[in-house]
């Protein structure tokens, strides 16, 4: 049984599914885990964010590797975690959206100031995702700080702004996301995407 679940597990699964795989980025504290709560309400299938379980799971253990502890073991092990997602996904049918990706936690280590890491470009290269990416944009009203989110306001605006940028440089198309309520914003997703395509 064991060499069964093994044989497929395989991270080649991915290969030729980057349509099907939508990322859901943006500015901290903008709304997304709401829309994703949303998407899922109407049937697809959506990951958390890869980031904040990490946070609880090392809360929960006592471990260090968190953004304020120690965000070099905390990058590795999101990028990781975001991979599995991709997998996992690759074995069903249909659209997955996910609460971030591989390139929010390689932007995130560039401008904490952290070396890239030989293997990041090749992890954004093998594991790619729709090439229209969608982004909450920084929305003071509604932002608020908890245990697992410790930074503030200013400094998410910061990590927005190079978040942009990494997506850009990559590739990808960001679309804004409207600062509306959370059934419009669904609508307006779907629609962008069904209108590229994106979902065949």
């Amino acid at each position: 049984m064991t060499a069964l679940i093994e044989n497929i597990y395989d991270p080649a699964l991915v290969e030729g599914q980057s349509s099907r795989f939508i990322i859901l980025t943006g500015c901290s504290g903008g709304g997304k885990s709401a829309l994703l709560s949303e998407l899922a309400k109407r049937g697809f299938d959506a990951c958390e964010e890869p980031g904040r379980q990490l946070v609880k799971e090392q809360l929960y253990i006592g471990g260090d590797a968190l953004p304020w502890q120690n965000l070099s073991a905390f990058i590795d092990l999101t990028i990781s975690r975001s991979i599995n997602f991709m997998i996992e996904a690759a074995k069903r049918p249909g659209v997955t959206f996910f609460d971030r990706g591989i390139i929010d936690q390689i932007s995130g280590a560039a401008h904490a100031g952290l070396e890239p890491k030989p293997w990041f470009e090749t992890a954004v290269r093998r594991f790619r995702y729709n090439e229209t990416v969608f982004a909450v944009p920084p929305w003071r009203e509604i932002y608020q700080t908890d245990s697992e989110r410790q930074h503030g306001f200013d400094d998410a605006v910061a990590s927005y702004e190079a978040l942009i940028q990494s997506y850009s440089d990559y590739g990808y198309r960001v679309v804004t996301i409207p600062k509306t309520n959370v059934e419009d914003r669904a609508d307006f997703l779907l629609k962008t995407i069904s209108n590229r395509d994106s979902m065949q």
